[in-house]
């Protein structure tokens, strides 16, 4: 069941399930799915027909008896179970030992007196488990896993106009790469720029560049712009403002490996007919970042990409053997590759 099917029915539902599974690694979906119990079952975090059970510090045995507990002078408990980590192949070494037998046999005939719901931070189950098949079966399944990128532009203006304020297409793509696409991120960070827009009404690519803070990652990602487009002089610039802000050229250079590396994977790739959606899943990365990665490969040939990953990986190589400084290889780097691609 998608999120908006989901809260919508939760709402307006006659009788709630007895068994539901909020499954997805997206924290504000999963918060919103908490929220909308508490407000149909109208009962606040405190209430004594309320309880919630981490399941990697607490056993199956002590969720199965608060399951079992007869509701305090109500119809129905609302019993949360968090991160039930033995639906995936995780190991925990030092986790609890869960009662999976007592488990199944209470999904098999649950009590309608509770509504017991499974918060599962996972975008992957391990499907060959009997747990993991009983509780697909019995539960009502929600998905919260990540969202593809128009799924969470709608949601971005959904609340801008809840808000009554607008954003700049360039300023929107701006905010979408900063938070890198992440909507619980980016629903944080939306309400310092609604905050700053109030007198306006209307958030500007200014407004983003000045309120929204940017990752090394954000930073990194920028810094490969600049030297692929042959702007020496910028990407120097970039690069000595992080080395201002304390970060390791050795690290900033293995990102820039690896930023270079899904360029490169997608390029093949795209060589062999594969769409976006198809290659986020093969190189395990977020759809957008997939996209972003497809806009910039397509301007370089394969033999420049893996020009440019060697003469990386030989750079990490000589900074970590000290074989020469550390900042005058990576500059050394900067100059020769934007010389090279200069109008790119």
């Amino acid at each position: 069941m998608s999120i908006q099917q989901a809260l919508k029915t939760i709402a307006t539902i006659e009788t709630l399930q007895p068994v539901y599974c909020i499954q997805g690694s997206e924290s504000y979906l999963q918060q919103k799915v908490k929220e909308a119990f508490l407000q149909r079952m109208a009962i606040t975090e405190n209430d004594l027909n309320f309880t919630q059970i981490d399941l990697e510090l607490f056993t199956v045995d002590q969720l199965i008896d608060e399951a079992e507990t007869v509701p305090f002078f109500g119809d129905q408990r609302l019993l949360f179970a968090m991160n039930p980590y033995f639906l995936t192949s995780e190991k925990k070494t030092n986790g609890p030992d869960h009662n999976l037998d007592r488990l199944i046999e209470y999904l098999n005939s649950p009590l309608q007196t509770t509504v017991l719901v499974f918060f599962a931070p996972y975008d992957k189950f391990d499907e060959r488990k009997k747990i993991t098949k009983r509780l697909k079966k019995q539960a009502v399944l929600i998905d919260t896993k990540p969202l593809a990128e128009n799924e969470v532009k709608r949601m971005v203006h959904e609340k801008l106009k809840q808000a009554n304020v607008d954003i700049e297409p360039q300023a929107l793509e701006q905010f979408l790469r900063s938070t890198e696409m992440d909507l619980s991120k980016a629903m944080h960070e939306l309400e310092k720029l609604i905050l700053f827009a109030s007198a306006t009404g209307r958030i500007t690519g200014k407004a983003v560049e000045q309120l929204i803070p940017k990752t090394l990652e954000n930073n990194v990602f920028e810094l490969t712009e600049m030297i692929l487009k042959g702007k020496a002089d910028g990407a120097l610039e970039g690069y000595r403002e992080l080395l201002l802000q304390g970060e390791e050229t050795i690290k900033i250079n293995a990102i820039l490996i690896g930023q270079i590396r899904l360029y490169l994977q997608v390029a093949i790739l795209m060589e062999q007919g594969m769409q976006q959606g198809a290659i986020a899943d093969q190189v395990k990365a977020h759809p957008y970042r997939v996209k972003l990665a497809m806009q910039q490969s397509r301007k370089y040939s394969r033999s420049e990409l893996e020009g440019l990953f060697d003469q990386l990986v030989e750079n990490d190589y000589k900074m970590k053997t000290g074989q020469m400084t550390k900042e005058y290889l990576f500059e050394l780097f900067i100059l020769q590759t934007a010389n090279r691609l200069v109008g790119r």
